[in-house]
């Protein structure tokens, strides 16, 4: 299964922007490094953006624009409903609830069988979770100690549309708003972006 491997506090640094969640991926950013110190055309802004999002919930091409697809015969705005498909991802929810310390180890966790939804076991990263899903712990899950200590650390959460129990479980309470999902995209660039190239 192919995936994307390249350095995470690198590619940050390159993008311009945090997409990796550590709070150090930015510590040895100069300016100037960065795409975005550049002085880009209206294609280099729209493809940064892109890259961006991409880079955010560890997308490839191809299911990238698949999603936009998708996204373009939805009744809601084309970016809105892109960002609102990535963020319904398993592995982008498990690492939302806390059981991961990363998007990378919510999909290891997620492939080796450690999760359940609705209690059965998904080991697809990519399943598209549903408002009402609950995401636990799986049995075998439960007996890694990093897992559980991960979701007792991070227990406490801002997200609107995720209720967490103490039991190991999470709710995906709503389908998330664009307004309510953490991310520092303009969507619209990437709108623009796939309607001149496509």
């Amino acid at each position: 299964m192919a995936k994307m491997m390249d350095p995470r506090f690198k590619q940050s640094r390159r993008l311009g922007l945090n997409v990796c969640g550590h709070p150090k991926a930015m510590k040895r950013a100069t300016k100037g490094t960065a795409r975005s110190d550049k002085k880009l055309t209206e294609y280099g802004k729209q493809l940064l953006e892109k890259q961006r999002l991409r880079a955010y919930y560890g997308v490839l091409e191809k299911q990238f624009v698949n999603l936009f697809k998708e996204a373009k015969k939805s009744k809601e705005q084309t970016g809105p409903a892109l960002v609102q498909f990535l963020e319904r991802r398993l592995d982008n929810l498990v690492y939302r609830m806390g059981f991961a310390s990363s998007i990378r180890q919510a999909r290891q966790m997620v492939t080796h069988g450690h999760v359940t939804v609705n209690g059965n076991k998904v080991n697809i990263p990519s399943y598209r979770c549903n408002a009402g899903d609950e995401i636990a712990l799986s049995n075998r899950g439960r007996k890694a100690e990093l897992f559980k200590e991960n979701f007792e650390t991070n227990f406490v959460t801002s997200y609107p549309y995720i209720s967490k129990d103490k039991d190991f479980k999470s709710t995906l309470v709503t389908l998330p708003n664009r307004e309510d999902i953490p991310i520092e995209i303009e969507d619209q660039l990437i709108v623009e972006f796939y309607s001149k190239n496509m």
